[in-house]
């Protein structure tokens, strides 16, 4: 047995195959824990807007939350507007404070209430954390009913029984009233867009890496342009194919599915076809170390597209590199898809941009390089022609 894994440890292969689990290892470990290096301090990147009809309490309400919340606090004109942005999730949340909020919260029988508005098309991390902020500001408000019932309690001068029987009414006069829209249907649904992702980019730079392997073994009797393409007759359909295949099993498996089976069909063409141009690409240009760049670009796609974690909450860095990778423009479009948003134009314009410049590339790639076939059969002609020298 030593004598078969010492042959082992002779082949090429074998080393290259323990170099590329040491180097997954190497990459993960390294991009993610940078890139989500001090993710909670970075809380006030997120964004809500706090929408008043209540010129008396409520507008105090607002003017202390934009000093008592960890997150960036704006004003909206109105809830339109608002929901609007919270719909571009350009924010994160909505408070919205009643015309009739005073008047409830000085009433004897009545509770006012605080609506939040929360749009769950998002990394799940940010329902959690708007949760949590809409419990600070009910909070916050409570305290002030409550000061400013004291005084009224004290200021009446009533006797102790009767003070104390309406301190006691005083202990909760706002409550929260949290709404959701575009709302995600258990977790399955949830992860659903990193899945797709994840499955889409991982068999794109499989089939690139065997792919290249094929077309090494025929590039000595056949063309560039030939060999371009056949990739290209091969690709196309293949991302039909396979997005068909993966658009089929969501549905089937009970996948939340908003905007239908064929636009979901057609975008996830869309992304396979790039993500499959990316790492054919690579590979083409830089050969090994294309592989292992595409190795890297999962990695780090995973971080910063925003399939797992709020985008807003990554460094600069990763924010601004993901902006430039395919797999973004891939998951804003799902959530969309899948669980509601504004439209997929703007989403489906990167992508088409990503995949034409890379297709450029691997085009200028294939004009660069020389056909092996013509190689070798210029190579006997001059062998000819030096055997062919007229005697003396």
């Amino acid at each position: 047995m030593m004598n078969t894994v010492r042959e082992l440890l002779k082949t090429k292969t074998t080393i290259i195959g323990i170099a590329v689990a040491l180097l997954f290892q190497l990459l993960f470990s390294i991009i993610w824990m940078t890139g989500y290096e001090g993710m909670s301090d970075r809380v006030n990147e997120l964004s809500i807007a706090v929408v008043n009809e209540d010129a008396q309490s409520g507008a105090v309400i607002a003017k202390q939350l934009s000093a008592g919340l960890p997150v960036h606090v704006e004003t909206a004109a109105d809830m339109a507007s608002a929901r609007e942005r919270l719909d571009d999730r350009d924010i994160q949340m909505i408070v919205h404070i009643p015309a009739d909020f005073t008047s409830l919260v000085a009433g004897r029988d009545t509770k006012a209430s605080i609506q939040y508005v929360v749009n769950e098309s998002n990394p799940a991390m940010i329902k959690s954390i708007m949760t949590s902020i809409a419990s600070q500001v009910t909070a916050a408000a409570n305290k002030q009913a409550l000061t400013a019932g004291a005084k009224a309690v004290l200021s009446q001068g009533m006797p102790t029984e009767q003070a104390a029987a309406m301190s006691g009414q005083l202990s909760e006069r706002v409550v929260s009233d949290i709404q959701s829209v575009n709302i995600v249907n258990g977790t399955n649904n949830q992860m659903a867009p990193m899945m797709m992702v994840t499955a889409s980019f991982v068999g794109a730079m499989i089939m690139a890496q065997n792919l290249e392997v094929s077309m090494t073994a025929i590039s000595a009797r056949t063309g560039r342009w030939q060999r371009l393409g056949a990739r290209i007759a091969i690709t196309i359909p293949a991302a039909i194919i396979v997005s068909l295949v993966g658009t089929s099993l969501v549905m089937l498996l009970g996948g939340q599915v908003e905007q239908g089976f064929f636009a979901l069909w057609g975008y996830q063409t869309l992304f396979v076809l790039t993500f499959m141009i990316v790492t054919q690409t690579l590979i083409m240009l830089l050969g090994t170390a294309g592989m292992l760049i595409n190795t890297a670009l999962l990695s780090v796609q995973l971080v910063s597209s925003g399939a797992m974690m709020p985008r807003e909450m990554l460094s600069g860095f990763y924010f601004n590199l993901g902006s430039a990778l395919p797999a973004t423009y891939a998951i804003e479009g799902l959530m969309n898809l899948l669980f509601g948003g504004p439209g997929i134009g703007g989403d489906a314009a990167a992508l088409l941009i990503i995949a034409a410049v890379m297709a450029f590339v691997m085009i200028g790639t294939t004009a660069l390089r020389r056909d092996l076939a013509s190689n070798a059969a210029a190579e006997p002609a001059g062998q000819t022609r030096s055997n062919t020298v007229p005697e003396s």
